[in-house]
């Protein structure tokens, strides 16, 4: 298995980065694409690391929002055959909230009005291919979660605040165990790690991988809770008997220093250009 970040906040080398995110994976003979960043600036990576996406097989949105869907325009047009797989929710808008003042953050309306097509929309524990999974969150009151980080989808016509049904963890099953993705894990990545431990009750987990919006409004610099609050979640995840930990993007650097002293060599940073490899 092979994993390479085609984008997030921050670079290797001569690579772009952008506030998003966009990983390429090949496992079992296919080519899968998570994400595709805010622009179309992924792409532009992945040619200078020699990956063809038109060759992907499958694409897949980790959930509703423009930093994760904003590429895919182009990404439809240089690939005919791929689906990109959502959840049946992620068709709802989202949306920043702040009191009565709301601001859209979903999929770019004019991809899902050319491109509509190309969306596969899927619920349950979906399995795309051997070994690949697509589990949906099971924690409940994650609404709480979205009131505090002030994001909303609208629902039957009204916006109301998140509880990430939109959200999606993607699941490969691997030799020495799972490799998790969960692009911003706005469910807590800790539940999202016990979501997965409870539909794989017997397989370890090998590597978790993704952002764990932990980042403050102002960006990537700051961050949104009080460090003892991070310190309390590096804990949480001490206990859950996880490998590797690779996080990026909405993380934030601040947090990740913090998760970084409290679980050492245990978590590292999945930054643009970023190779990982494991036996299937």
């Amino acid at each position: 298995m092979k994993i390479i970040a085609l984008i997030e906040n921050k670079s290797n080398g001569n690579l772009k980065a952008e506030h998003g995110l966009s990983v390429y994976i090949e496992y079992g003979g296919k080519k899968y694409l998570l994400d595709a960043g805010t622009t179309e600036a992924y792409m532009e990576n992945a040619k200078k690391l020699g990956i063809d996406l038109g060759q992907v097989d499958m694409g897949v949105l980790s959930h509703n929002h423009f930093d994760h869907a904003g590429g895919f325009g182009r990404f439809f047009e240089m690939n005919p055959q791929a689906s990109v797989y959502v959840r049946d929710k992620g068709s709802e808008p989202c949306y920043d909230k702040f009191g009565f003042i709301t601001h859209y953050i979903g999929i770019p309306k004019r991809i899902l009005k050319n491109y509509g097509h190309r969306f596969k929309y899927i619920s349950g524990n979906y399995q795309l291919a051997d070994g690949v999974w697509l589990l949906p969150h099971t924690t409940s009151g994650l609404q709480a979660r979205g009131k505090a980080a002030h994001l909303a989808r609208k629902v039957d016509g009204k916006i109301v605040y998140d509880d990430f049904a939109h959200e999606q963890s993607l699941v490969f099953e691997c030799a020495e165990g799972l490799v998790i993705f969960n692009s911003c894990s706005h469910g807590g990545v800790d539940n999202v790690i016990k979501e997965v431990q409870a539909v794989f009750p017997e397989k370890k987990i090998l590597a978790m991988i993704g952002g764990f919006h932990l980042m403050g409004l102002l960006g990537a610099k700051t961050m949104s809770g009080k460090p003892e609050d991070v310190k309390a979640l590096a804990n949480r995840v001490k206990v859950l008997d996880v490998k590797e930990i690779h996080t990026c993007h909405c993380t934030g650097t601040p947090a990740f220093n913090i998760l970084k002293e409290e679980l050492g060599e245990q978590i590292h940073y999945f930054s643009t250009g970023t190779i990982l490899e494991y036996k299937e």
